[in-house]
Protein backbone atom coordinates (compact mmCIF):
# COMPACT_ATOMS: atom_id res chain seq x y z
CA UNK A 1 0.00 0.00 0.00
CA UNK A 2 1.49 3.54 -0.84
CA UNK A 3 1.46 5.67 1.92
CA UNK A 4 0.33 8.83 2.64
CA UNK A 5 3.20 11.54 3.71
CA UNK A 6 2.69 14.56 5.24
CA UNK A 7 4.44 17.96 5.74
CA UNK A 8 3.87 18.95 9.24
CA UNK A 9 4.69 22.69 9.82
CA UNK A 10 4.96 23.45 13.86
CA UNK A 11 5.63 21.23 16.34
CA UNK A 12 4.74 23.19 19.32
CA UNK A 13 2.22 22.33 21.90
CA UNK A 14 -0.64 21.36 18.71
CA UNK A 15 2.16 19.56 16.58
CA UNK A 16 3.65 17.45 19.24
CA UNK A 17 0.16 16.07 19.65
CA UNK A 18 0.30 15.50 16.30
CA UNK A 19 2.97 13.04 16.16
CA UNK A 20 1.59 11.37 19.49
CA UNK A 21 -1.28 10.48 17.72
CA UNK A 22 -0.15 9.69 14.47
CA UNK A 23 2.58 7.29 15.40
CA UNK A 24 0.97 6.15 18.64
CA UNK A 25 -2.73 5.42 16.70
CA UNK A 26 -0.49 3.89 13.27
CA UNK A 27 -1.97 0.79 13.03
CA UNK A 28 -5.95 1.95 13.72
CA UNK A 29 -5.54 4.85 11.21
CA UNK A 30 -3.96 2.53 8.61
CA UNK A 31 -6.94 0.30 9.02
CA UNK A 32 -9.67 3.30 8.62
CA UNK A 33 -7.69 4.81 5.65
CA UNK A 34 -6.28 1.97 3.96
CA UNK A 35 -2.96 3.09 4.11
CA UNK A 36 -0.04 4.43 6.35
CA UNK A 37 0.38 7.54 6.84
CA UNK A 38 4.05 8.97 7.17
CA UNK A 39 4.96 11.82 8.81
CA UNK A 40 7.59 12.88 5.61
CA UNK A 41 9.08 16.71 7.00
CA UNK A 42 8.29 18.69 10.24
CA UNK A 43 8.90 22.45 9.74
CA UNK A 44 10.22 24.30 12.93
CA UNK A 45 12.09 27.44 13.63
CA UNK A 46 15.08 26.06 15.39
CA UNK A 47 16.20 22.51 14.46
CA UNK A 48 18.84 22.63 17.40
CA UNK A 49 15.95 23.26 20.00
CA UNK A 50 15.39 21.01 23.09
CA UNK A 51 11.81 19.30 22.48
CA UNK A 52 9.45 17.51 24.98
CA UNK A 53 9.63 14.46 22.54
CA UNK A 54 12.42 12.83 20.78
CA UNK A 55 12.01 13.30 16.66
CA UNK A 56 14.53 12.13 13.97
CA UNK A 57 16.42 14.86 13.37
CA UNK A 58 16.12 13.99 9.36
CA UNK A 59 12.78 14.82 10.02
CA UNK A 60 13.14 18.19 10.90
CA UNK A 61 13.74 21.47 9.01
CA UNK A 62 13.77 24.99 8.57
CA UNK A 63 12.91 25.37 5.33
CA UNK A 64 9.19 25.83 4.46
CA UNK A 65 10.28 24.99 0.67
CA UNK A 66 11.50 21.32 2.17
CA UNK A 67 7.48 21.00 2.77
CA UNK A 68 5.57 22.87 -0.18
CA UNK A 69 7.67 22.22 -2.71
CA UNK A 70 8.24 18.70 -1.73
CA UNK A 71 6.66 16.21 -4.31
CA UNK A 72 6.26 13.63 -2.22
CA UNK A 73 4.46 15.26 0.24
CA UNK A 74 0.40 14.74 -0.48
CA UNK A 75 -0.80 16.80 2.70
CA UNK A 76 0.10 20.07 4.20
CA UNK A 77 -0.77 20.03 8.36
CA UNK A 78 -0.56 23.63 9.69
CA UNK A 79 -0.46 24.22 13.25
CA UNK A 80 2.59 27.32 13.51
CA UNK A 81 -0.25 29.92 13.58
CA UNK A 82 0.88 33.34 11.88
CA UNK A 83 -1.65 34.71 9.09
CA UNK A 84 0.42 36.68 6.57
CA UNK A 85 3.45 34.27 5.89
CA UNK A 86 1.09 31.13 6.54
CA UNK A 87 -1.27 32.77 3.97
CA UNK A 88 1.55 32.49 1.39
CA UNK A 89 2.58 29.23 2.40
CA UNK A 90 -0.84 27.78 2.14
CA UNK A 91 -1.81 29.06 -1.14
CA UNK A 92 1.51 27.86 -2.53
CA UNK A 93 0.84 24.38 -1.11
CA UNK A 94 -2.91 24.63 -3.01
CA UNK A 95 -1.04 25.30 -6.13
CA UNK A 96 1.00 22.56 -6.26
CA UNK A 97 -1.70 20.30 -5.27
CA UNK A 98 -1.26 19.86 -1.99
CA UNK A 99 -4.39 18.94 0.52
CA UNK A 100 -4.44 21.06 3.88
CA UNK A 101 -5.55 20.78 7.48
CA UNK A 102 -5.00 23.98 9.66
CA UNK A 103 -5.98 24.80 13.14
CA UNK A 104 -5.55 28.70 12.66
CA UNK A 105 -8.20 30.44 13.06
CA UNK A 106 -6.60 33.92 12.48
CA UNK A 107 -6.04 32.48 9.34
CA UNK A 108 -9.28 30.98 8.06
CA UNK A 109 -11.28 34.37 9.86
CA UNK A 110 -9.15 36.40 7.51
CA UNK A 111 -8.70 34.79 4.65
CA UNK A 112 -10.66 31.84 4.27
CA UNK A 113 -12.32 32.98 1.15
CA UNK A 114 -8.87 33.18 -0.25
CA UNK A 115 -7.90 29.78 0.70
CA UNK A 116 -11.42 27.51 -0.11
CA UNK A 117 -11.19 29.63 -3.82
CA UNK A 118 -7.82 28.54 -4.05
CA UNK A 119 -8.51 24.98 -3.20
CA UNK A 120 -11.91 24.54 -5.17
CA UNK A 121 -9.72 25.53 -7.89
CA UNK A 122 -7.42 23.41 -7.50
CA UNK A 123 -9.49 20.26 -6.55
CA UNK A 124 -8.23 20.61 -3.41
CA UNK A 125 -9.38 19.78 0.62
CA UNK A 126 -8.80 22.20 2.91
CA UNK A 127 -9.86 21.46 6.42
CA UNK A 128 -9.91 23.09 9.66
CA UNK A 129 -11.86 21.63 12.32
CA UNK A 130 -9.44 22.31 15.12
CA UNK A 131 -9.39 26.13 14.34
CA UNK A 132 -12.83 26.32 16.73
CA UNK A 133 -13.32 25.07 20.19
CA UNK A 134 -10.55 22.77 20.12
CA UNK A 135 -11.37 19.33 20.68
CA UNK A 136 -15.15 19.78 19.68
CA UNK A 137 -16.24 18.77 16.12
CA UNK A 138 -18.22 21.54 16.10
CA UNK A 139 -17.37 22.38 12.51
CA UNK A 140 -17.86 19.48 10.41
CA UNK A 141 -21.44 19.36 12.59
CA UNK A 142 -22.51 22.13 11.04
CA UNK A 143 -21.11 21.81 7.58
CA UNK A 144 -23.07 17.79 7.40
CA UNK A 145 -25.10 17.65 10.59
CA UNK A 146 -26.78 20.28 10.22
CA UNK A 147 -26.91 20.68 6.42
CA UNK A 148 -30.47 19.41 6.56
CA UNK A 149 -31.52 22.29 8.96
CA UNK A 150 -31.67 26.06 9.07
CA UNK A 151 -30.06 27.00 11.80
CA UNK A 152 -30.91 30.64 13.87
CA UNK A 153 -28.74 31.02 16.97
CA UNK A 154 -25.00 30.07 17.62
CA UNK A 155 -24.13 30.77 20.90
CA UNK A 156 -21.11 29.65 22.83
CA UNK A 157 -18.07 29.67 25.16
CA UNK A 158 -15.23 29.81 22.31
CA UNK A 159 -12.29 30.78 24.52
CA UNK A 160 -10.89 28.91 27.55
CA UNK A 161 -9.13 31.91 28.93
CA UNK A 162 -11.57 34.09 29.47
CA UNK A 163 -13.64 31.53 30.89
CA UNK A 164 -11.30 30.60 33.64
CA UNK A 165 -10.97 34.11 34.13
CA UNK A 166 -14.84 34.26 34.95
CA UNK A 167 -15.06 31.35 36.62
CA UNK A 168 -12.33 32.40 39.67
CA UNK A 169 -13.58 35.44 39.46
CA UNK A 170 -17.52 33.77 40.14
CA UNK A 171 -16.35 31.00 42.20
CA UNK A 172 -13.51 32.58 44.43
CA UNK A 173 -14.68 36.29 44.78
CA UNK A 174 -11.04 37.44 43.24
CA UNK A 175 -10.66 39.95 40.70
CA UNK A 176 -9.69 40.28 37.24
CA UNK A 177 -5.84 41.44 37.65
CA UNK A 178 -5.26 38.70 40.28
CA UNK A 179 -7.28 35.76 37.98
CA UNK A 180 -5.30 36.74 35.13
CA UNK A 181 -2.02 36.68 36.48
CA UNK A 182 -2.64 33.51 37.83
CA UNK A 183 -3.71 32.44 34.48
CA UNK A 184 -0.95 33.90 32.97
CA UNK A 185 1.72 31.68 35.69
CA UNK A 186 -0.40 28.21 34.61
CA UNK A 187 -0.02 28.84 31.00
CA UNK A 188 -3.54 29.54 30.25
CA UNK A 189 -2.89 33.24 29.23
CA UNK A 190 -0.44 34.74 27.16
CA UNK A 191 2.27 37.27 28.43
CA UNK A 192 0.38 39.52 25.97
CA UNK A 193 -3.75 38.38 26.65
CA UNK A 194 -5.33 41.09 24.39
CA UNK A 195 -6.71 38.63 22.22
CA UNK A 196 -7.82 36.65 24.16
CA UNK A 197 -9.28 39.20 27.03
CA UNK A 198 -10.79 41.63 25.08
CA UNK A 199 -12.53 39.03 22.50
CA UNK A 200 -10.75 39.10 19.39
CA UNK A 201 -9.81 35.26 19.19
CA UNK A 202 -13.52 34.74 20.19
CA UNK A 203 -14.89 37.06 17.60
CA UNK A 204 -12.28 35.22 15.18
CA UNK A 205 -13.91 31.96 16.08
CA UNK A 206 -17.34 33.00 15.94
CA UNK A 207 -16.89 34.90 11.99
CA UNK A 208 -15.97 31.07 11.34
CA UNK A 209 -18.83 29.55 12.62
CA UNK A 210 -21.25 32.15 11.82
CA UNK A 211 -19.80 31.61 8.18
CA UNK A 212 -20.62 27.69 8.38
CA UNK A 213 -24.03 28.12 9.98
CA UNK A 214 -25.79 30.31 8.36
CA UNK A 215 -24.14 29.67 5.06
CA UNK A 216 -23.15 33.38 4.09
CA UNK A 217 -19.70 34.95 4.43
CA UNK A 218 -19.06 36.53 7.71
CA UNK A 219 -16.06 38.24 7.98
CA UNK A 220 -14.25 39.20 11.38
CA UNK A 221 -15.19 43.20 10.85
CA UNK A 222 -19.23 41.78 11.18
CA UNK A 223 -18.63 40.84 14.97
CA UNK A 224 -19.18 43.22 17.40
CA UNK A 225 -16.54 42.62 19.94
CA UNK A 226 -16.24 43.88 24.01
CA UNK A 227 -13.86 42.07 26.29
CA UNK A 228 -13.94 41.15 29.77
CA UNK A 229 -11.58 43.60 31.49
CA UNK A 230 -14.15 45.79 32.62
CA UNK A 231 -15.95 43.15 34.44
CA UNK A 232 -15.86 43.65 37.93
CA UNK A 233 -16.56 40.95 41.45
CA UNK A 234 -19.60 43.69 41.58
CA UNK A 235 -20.70 42.98 38.64
CA UNK A 236 -20.89 38.89 39.61
CA UNK A 237 -22.30 39.48 43.05
CA UNK A 238 -24.77 41.09 41.61
CA UNK A 239 -25.32 38.70 38.78
CA UNK A 240 -25.83 35.91 41.30
CA UNK A 241 -28.32 37.73 43.26
CA UNK A 242 -30.34 38.01 40.59
CA UNK A 243 -29.36 33.81 39.50
CA UNK A 244 -27.13 34.39 36.72
CA UNK A 245 -23.84 34.09 35.76
CA UNK A 246 -21.85 36.10 33.71
CA UNK A 247 -19.71 34.32 30.39
CA UNK A 248 -17.90 36.20 27.93
CA UNK A 249 -20.45 34.61 24.93
CA UNK A 250 -19.93 34.80 20.92
CA UNK A 251 -23.62 35.09 20.23
CA UNK A 252 -24.46 34.50 15.81
CA UNK A 253 -28.75 35.23 15.33
CA UNK A 254 -30.52 34.73 12.20
CA UNK A 255 -34.07 36.47 12.15
CA UNK A 256 -35.10 35.95 8.54
CA UNK A 257 -32.17 36.55 6.41
CA UNK A 258 -30.46 39.37 8.22
CA UNK A 259 -27.24 38.23 10.35
CA UNK A 260 -26.18 39.87 13.77
CA UNK A 261 -23.04 38.26 15.52
CA UNK A 262 -21.35 39.44 18.76
CA UNK A 263 -19.12 38.65 21.54
CA UNK A 264 -19.91 40.20 25.03
CA UNK A 265 -19.84 39.16 28.70
CA UNK A 266 -23.38 37.75 28.79
CA UNK A 267 -25.61 37.41 32.47
CA UNK A 268 -26.85 34.01 31.43
CA UNK A 269 -29.25 31.99 33.52
CA UNK A 270 -28.40 29.37 35.97
CA UNK A 271 -30.48 27.19 34.42
CA UNK A 272 -29.18 27.61 31.31
CA UNK A 273 -26.31 25.07 30.54
CA UNK A 274 -24.06 27.48 29.36
CA UNK A 275 -23.95 28.87 32.80
CA UNK A 276 -21.91 25.58 34.21
CA UNK A 277 -19.29 25.58 31.72
CA UNK A 278 -16.39 26.04 33.70
CA UNK A 279 -12.70 26.72 34.15
CA UNK A 280 -10.71 26.29 30.36
CA UNK A 281 -13.71 24.24 28.56
CA UNK A 282 -15.87 25.61 25.56
CA UNK A 283 -19.38 24.85 24.96
CA UNK A 284 -21.89 25.68 21.47
CA UNK A 285 -25.24 25.90 22.04
CA UNK A 286 -26.84 25.49 18.74
CA UNK A 287 -30.77 26.05 17.89
CA UNK A 288 -32.08 24.87 14.26
CA UNK A 289 -35.90 25.21 13.21
CA UNK A 290 -35.93 21.61 12.62
CA UNK A 291 -33.78 20.17 15.47
CA UNK A 292 -34.53 22.33 18.18
CA UNK A 293 -31.84 22.93 20.91
CA UNK A 294 -28.31 21.07 20.69
CA UNK A 295 -25.41 21.89 22.74
CA UNK A 296 -21.63 20.62 22.18
CA UNK A 297 -19.12 20.65 24.97
CA UNK A 298 -15.45 19.75 25.73
CA UNK A 299 -11.94 20.60 25.72
CA UNK A 300 -11.61 23.77 24.22
CA UNK A 301 -7.78 23.98 23.49
CA UNK A 302 -4.51 21.58 24.92
CA UNK A 303 -2.45 19.13 23.25
CA UNK A 304 -4.07 16.14 22.51
CA UNK A 305 -7.77 17.48 22.09
CA UNK A 306 -6.89 19.74 19.83
CA UNK A 307 -4.60 17.55 17.92
CA UNK A 308 -7.27 14.90 17.58
CA UNK A 309 -9.08 17.33 15.95
CA UNK A 310 -6.10 18.02 12.98
CA UNK A 311 -5.89 13.98 12.54
CA UNK A 312 -9.60 14.01 12.42
CA UNK A 313 -9.38 16.15 9.02
CA UNK A 314 -6.60 14.70 8.19
CA UNK A 315 -7.90 11.01 7.67
CA UNK A 316 -11.12 13.14 6.22
CA UNK A 317 -8.61 14.41 3.64
CA UNK A 318 -7.21 10.67 3.02
CA UNK A 319 -10.62 9.10 2.73
CA UNK A 320 -11.62 11.46 0.46
CA UNK A 321 -7.73 10.62 -1.52
CA UNK A 322 -8.95 7.14 -1.57
CA UNK A 323 -12.59 7.84 -2.75
CA UNK A 324 -10.97 10.93 -5.55
CA UNK A 325 -13.16 13.36 -4.46
CA UNK A 326 -10.82 15.76 -3.06
CA UNK A 327 -12.45 19.30 -3.29
CA UNK A 328 -15.66 18.24 -3.74
CA UNK A 329 -17.10 18.70 -0.56
CA UNK A 330 -15.84 21.81 0.55
CA UNK A 331 -18.25 24.44 2.01
CA UNK A 332 -18.84 27.44 0.06
CA UNK A 333 -21.20 30.42 1.60
CA UNK A 334 -24.02 30.73 -1.08
CA UNK A 335 -26.20 32.89 0.69
CA UNK A 336 -25.89 36.85 0.49
CA UNK A 337 -24.60 38.32 4.00
CA UNK A 338 -27.47 40.70 5.21
CA UNK A 339 -26.13 42.31 8.34
CA UNK A 340 -28.79 43.51 11.40
CA UNK A 341 -29.36 46.72 12.04
CA UNK A 342 -29.33 48.13 15.58
CA UNK A 343 -33.53 48.43 15.17
CA UNK A 344 -33.33 44.59 14.52
CA UNK A 345 -30.66 43.41 17.33
CA UNK A 346 -32.67 42.30 20.28
CA UNK A 347 -32.19 41.25 23.76
CA UNK A 348 -32.97 41.48 27.38
CA UNK A 349 -30.04 43.73 29.29
CA UNK A 350 -28.82 44.32 32.55
CA UNK A 351 -28.13 47.67 34.14
CA UNK A 352 -26.14 48.65 36.99
CA UNK A 353 -25.92 52.63 37.91
CA UNK A 354 -24.56 54.43 40.39
CA UNK A 355 -27.10 57.57 40.75
CA UNK A 356 -27.78 60.38 43.55
CA UNK A 357 -29.12 59.36 46.61
CA UNK A 358 -32.24 61.45 47.06
CA UNK A 359 -36.08 61.29 46.73
CA UNK A 360 -38.10 60.62 42.97
CA UNK A 361 -34.55 59.66 41.38
CA UNK A 362 -35.91 56.11 40.72
CA UNK A 363 -38.94 57.39 39.37
CA UNK A 364 -36.83 59.95 36.81
CA UNK A 365 -34.65 57.00 35.67
CA UNK A 366 -37.50 54.35 34.70
CA UNK A 367 -39.36 57.86 33.08
CA UNK A 368 -35.98 57.76 30.83
CA UNK A 369 -37.10 53.76 29.66
CA UNK A 370 -40.46 54.49 29.31
CA UNK A 371 -39.80 57.24 27.04
CA UNK A 372 -37.98 55.23 24.34
CA UNK A 373 -40.25 52.04 24.70
CA UNK A 374 -38.37 49.97 27.28
CA UNK A 375 -39.86 47.67 29.45
CA UNK A 376 -38.41 46.70 32.79
CA UNK A 377 -38.56 43.43 33.89
CA UNK A 378 -37.01 44.10 37.46
CA UNK A 379 -35.58 47.12 39.55
CA UNK A 380 -33.35 46.92 42.90
CA UNK A 381 -32.46 49.65 44.71
CA UNK A 382 -30.42 49.89 47.56
CA UNK A 383 -27.56 52.28 49.52
CA UNK A 384 -24.32 50.54 49.24
CA UNK A 385 -22.22 51.30 52.56
CA UNK A 386 -18.84 51.64 50.23
CA UNK A 387 -20.31 53.72 47.51
CA UNK A 388 -22.09 56.73 48.43
CA UNK A 389 -24.26 57.09 45.98
CA UNK A 390 -27.19 55.04 45.60
CA UNK A 391 -27.33 51.87 43.40
CA UNK A 392 -30.16 50.60 40.83
CA UNK A 393 -30.14 47.30 39.51
CA UNK A 394 -32.60 46.92 35.95
CA UNK A 395 -33.09 43.84 34.39
CA UNK A 396 -35.34 45.32 30.94
CA UNK A 397 -37.16 42.75 28.60
CA UNK A 398 -36.19 42.46 25.38
CA UNK A 399 -35.33 45.50 23.53
CA UNK A 400 -33.71 46.65 20.42
CA UNK A 401 -30.35 47.60 20.51
CA UNK A 402 -30.83 50.81 19.04
CA UNK A 403 -33.75 51.75 21.89
CA UNK A 404 -30.70 50.59 24.69
CA UNK A 405 -28.46 53.08 23.10
CA UNK A 406 -31.28 55.78 23.30
CA UNK A 407 -31.49 55.11 27.20
CA UNK A 408 -28.30 54.78 27.58
CA UNK A 409 -27.58 58.02 26.50
CA UNK A 410 -30.37 60.24 27.76
CA UNK A 411 -29.36 58.61 31.04
CA UNK A 412 -25.51 59.88 30.88
CA UNK A 413 -27.17 63.06 30.63
CA UNK A 414 -29.37 63.05 33.78
CA UNK A 415 -28.12 65.37 36.49
CA UNK A 416 -28.61 62.95 38.88
CA UNK A 417 -26.49 60.14 36.82
CA UNK A 418 -22.87 59.81 38.33
CA UNK A 419 -22.24 56.70 36.72
CA UNK A 420 -23.67 54.36 34.21
CA UNK A 421 -21.39 51.48 36.48
CA UNK A 422 -22.01 48.47 34.16
CA UNK A 423 -23.98 47.48 30.91
CA UNK A 424 -24.60 43.29 29.84
CA UNK A 425 -26.58 41.14 27.68
CA UNK A 426 -29.45 38.95 29.28
CA UNK A 427 -29.49 35.60 28.17
CA UNK A 428 -31.37 31.86 29.06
Amino acid sequence: MQPIRVGLMGLGTVGTGVVRIVEGHRDDLEKQVGSPIVIEKILVKDKSKSRRMTVADSLLTEDPRDIVENPDIDVVVEVMGGVESTRELILSALERGKHVVTANKDLMAVYGPEILAKAAEKNCDVFYEASVAGGIPIIRTLIEGFSSDRLTKIMGIVNGTTNYILTKMSQEGASYADVLKEAQELGYAEADPTSDVEGLDAARKMAILATLGFRAEVSLGDVAVKGITSVTREDIVYAKRLGYEIKLLGIAERSGDAIGVSVQPTMVKVSHPLSSVNGVFNAVYVYGEAVGETMFYGPGAGELPTATSVVADLVAVVKNLKLGVNGRRMFTPYKEKKLKTADEIKSKNFLLLHVDDKAGVLARITQVFAEHNVSLESVIQQPNPSNPSAEIVIVTHEASQASLNNVLAHLTDLPVMRKIQSHYRVEG
